[in-house]
């Protein structure tokens, strides 16, 4: 049976600003736990991972610089998932994707011959580096070594972002209904809740919370993969990810966990369980023709399919926790 949803909860504000009233979740959840009797998360038998991919404003609110369509949706069953089941979630985990404006996927690292940034959405390939149409503002050498690296991934071409998640900016934070629930299930079951940052280093894109997509420029090592967050996610017993976006960082961390379970123990697959309703793509751009990497829906929607065949389960919000 799931739990009730805190009187404080309001759906209708869960695509807004608002500075989060501490204080009162906080009360509600002391007083939820002596009265309901939840008992501390440290006490639980079958330990459940809720881990909330980059569930920040610039993603998650309407009028934020990457806003994905479909992410006020996704955040309010997410959050309505966690309270139906907090007595049930041992742990709370939220990746903080966490940049600032001189970063090698911002306009501002870029420029053409007439000064000019390139526009956001704006596609820049190995050869458009070699050739000079797009100049970077600094290391030109080892950003035309990331531009092939990252293209011989077959995963992603390098992608000009609007400014996002800049650090100290309103964009950066936790969604605030997010972050009410966060602090009700810490208080009320006793436990921290834990954030992961990423995306800091200004020479490589960090869609996955676990590694950067590329890792080594001109000899010396960008970034590399998280390995004691990955341990800390699969000392659970269960893990469900939530988050934006599917087509991107929910996706590549997926991905990365795939990888590195099949290097070590491919029976861990069947810890993760994803919540499919939990998460949209980031639309495709206008295009015609579209190139198929930039497909971005269709990109996402195969790699469930693949995640699915290696024995993670793809569920949704309104499936029951049961163990």
């Amino acid at each position: 049976m799931k739990m009730p949803f805190p009187r404080f909860y309001e759906p209708a504000k869960v695509g807004e600003i608002y500075l989060e009233r501490n204080a009162h979740v906080s009360d509600v959840a002391e007083e939820f736990r002596e009265r309901g009797g939840v008992r501390p998360a440290g006490r639980d038998k079958f330990r459940i991972a809720a881990f909330g991919i980059d569930c920040q404003v610039d993603f998650c609110i309407p009028g934020g610089s990457l806003f994905v369509p479909g992410a006020v949706e996704d955040t309010r069953r997410s959050i309505e998932w966690i309270y139906g089941n907090l007595d049930k979630i041992t742990g709370l985990h939220f990746s903080m994707d966490t940049h600032r404006v001189f970063q090698i996927f911002h306009p501002g690292w870029w420029i053409d011959d007439q000064g000019c940034h390139p526009k956001p959405m704006t596609i820049i390939r190995h050869d458009d580096v070699k050739t000079g149409k797009w100049k970077p503002v600094s290391h030109p050498r080892e950003c035309l070594e990331y531009c092939r690296k990252l293209e011989q991934t077959g995963k992603y071409i390098l992608t000009i972002w609007p400014y996002h998640t800049l650090l100290g900016g309103l964009g950066h934070a936790l969604v605030p209904a997010l972050m009410e629930a966060a602090i009700f299930h810490a208080v009320s079951r006793m436990t921290q809740t834990h954030f992961e940052t990423k995306g800091t280093h200004a020479m490589t894109e960090n869609y996955s919370v676990l590694s950067p997509e590329v890792q080594e420029l001109g000899g010396q090592v960008v970034g590399g993969f998280n390995a004691p967050f990955f341990k800390l996610l699969m000392e659970y017993d269960r893990i469900y990810i939530f988050g934006q976006a599917k087509s991107h960082c929910v996706l590549s961390t997926i991905r990365d966990i795939q990888t590195r379970v099949r290097a070590t123990d491919a029976g861990l697959a069947e810890k993760v369980w994803i919540l499919e309703d939990a998460m949209s793509s980031v639309p495709a751009p206008p295009l015609d023709p579209l190139p198929p990497e930039l497909d971005f829906p269709r990109i996402a929607d195969a790699a469930m399919d693949d995640f699915r065949r290696s024995g993670m389960r793809i569920v949704k919000t309104s499936d029951p926790v049961d163990f």
